[in-house]
């Protein structure tokens, strides 16, 4: 180490401290290359300086609801990536997209700024290139997304084209809403999404994650609309967000570790999923999942892990804490041998392991007889379980009760239903 670098990691101290209180533009202290400035403190010193707004409007976009401003809302992007503290600006109107990627990576963190409504087009050729995605940021590092406006996926006619409604009709892939792809340092803040064609939002091999103050909303009847998926994702807190769609609120898969949920509101839908897991005989890793201070009125699931025989990996290290459901069909569940299909699934030797997962301050009421059901796998039991403070009641007065198959759990204070 050169003599004189803790002089310029002073310097820069100082100098970071000048900037954040009195400067409106100390760039050239966070990019010395010299200079280790960690991320938070970096965006908080960044955001005092002049930002440079791009309006989606000055690129012609006319927000009338009508018109496809796809190019527009291109142009304004491509401008806004290369510039230094960029925020792009959706102004208070009605903006109709087709599908569209914002690809990085920019110059600078930059923000995006939706104040107004950004509405998918209903002309289903559009996505004849990728069905996928409708709105997908790939590859953005140091990215916000915010505003209090809304993105709405225009989901009815392709929920009226499911072969879940219509069971006459072939299954094919419908859209994400809104898709982060690779992004790493990302924030997503005070944002509706509504009506997704399939999934809502989808965090997807990203790392670094906060989406606070998020909701997602659809109605119970339409079909896969996951709420929050988060698939091959490291370090991504879910805060104080209300999700209620017609499947899964949040659903956990393959390659996410360090996965918070906290102050959720759920419902309808299909509860927290870890899973599925394991399909098609593949490997799949799902590790150190907290949910926290969450409340489940009237879905079908509340805590879920539901993995496929034949698969192979593990779900390890999982928190489920101080947690109140009201009507909700089956509020404790893990499943080993779940299926998916239209034809009887043959029973198999392997299977994803499911270890180390604590249940804990559960109380409520369920829908169903049957509030705790274990159904583990014979060749590779649930290991690991405890349950802590767990008070579940039936719906309407009497006892639930619990159905455990394949393991031995570990009880604290008082459980109820509990394992006979």
């Amino acid at each position: 180490m050169d003599s004189k670098t803790p002089v310029v990691h002073i310097h820069a101290l100082i100098m970071s401290v000048f900037c954040l209180f009195f400067s409106s533009s100390c760039r050239h202290v966070l990019e010395d290359p010299r200079i280790h400035v960690p991320f938070r403190a970096r965006r908080s010193l960044l955001l005092s300086a002049p930002a440079t707004t791009f309006d989606v409007n000055d690129f012609g976009a006319r927000g009338d609801g009508s018109h496809d401003d796809v190019q527009a809302f291109q142009k304004a992007w491509e401008e806004a990536c290369s510039a230094t503290g960029a925020v792009l600006v959706v102004p208070e109107k009605n903006y109709l997209l087709g599908p569209i990627t914002f690809s990085g990576p920019c110059q600078d963190d930059i923000t995006f700024q939706i104040n107004g409504i950004i509405r998918a087009s209903d002309d289903r050729s559009a996505y004849d290139g990728d069905r996928r995605h409708w709105i997908m940021f790939d590859g953005v590092q140091n990215l916000v997304v915010q505003g209090g406006g809304t993105f709405d996926g225009n989901g009815l006619i392709w929920w009226q084209n499911s072969c879940k409604i219509n069971k006459a009709l072939p299954c094919k892939d419908a859209p994400t809403a809104l898709t982060f792809y690779n992004c790493e340092n990302l924030i997503t803040r005070n944002l509706k999404i509504q009506n997704a064609q399939q999934i809502h939002v989808s965090f997807d091999k990203c790392s670094d994650v906060r989406a606070a103050d998020l909701q997602v909303i659809a109605p119970g009847s339409s079909p896969n609309t996951d709420g929050i998926h988060v698939t091959g994702t490291q370090n991504i807190q879910i805060s104080s967000s209300i999700i209620g769609t017609g499947d899964d609120c949040i659903s956990i898969v393959d390659g996410s570790q360090n996965v918070q949920a906290m102050d959720i509101t759920c419902g309808p839908g299909h509860g927290v999923s870890i899973g599925s897991l394991g399909s098609g005989n593949s490997e799949a890793h799902v590790s150190g999942v907290t949910v926290n201070r969450a409340n489940f009125s009237g879905t079908t699931n509340g805590v879920r892990i539901k993995t496929w025989q034949g698969g192979s990996g593990s779900a390890s290290n999982i928190k489920f804490q101080n947690i109140e459901m009201h009507d909700v069909s089956n509020p404790i569940i893990i499943d080993q041998n779940y299926c998916d299909q239209d034809e009887p699934c043959e029973q198999q030797r392997s299977a994803v392991e499911v270890r180390n997962v604590m249940y804990q301050n559960i109380k409520g009421t369920s829908a169903s007889g049957v509030a705790i059901e274990f159904n583990c796998s014979q060749s590779v039991p649930c290991k690991g379980i405890v349950l802590q403070n767990i008070d579940m009641q039936k719906t309407g007065g009497g006892s639930a009760t619990a159905s455990c198959n394949n393991i031995d759990p570990e009880y604290i204070g008082t459980v109820s239903p509990h394992c006979s």
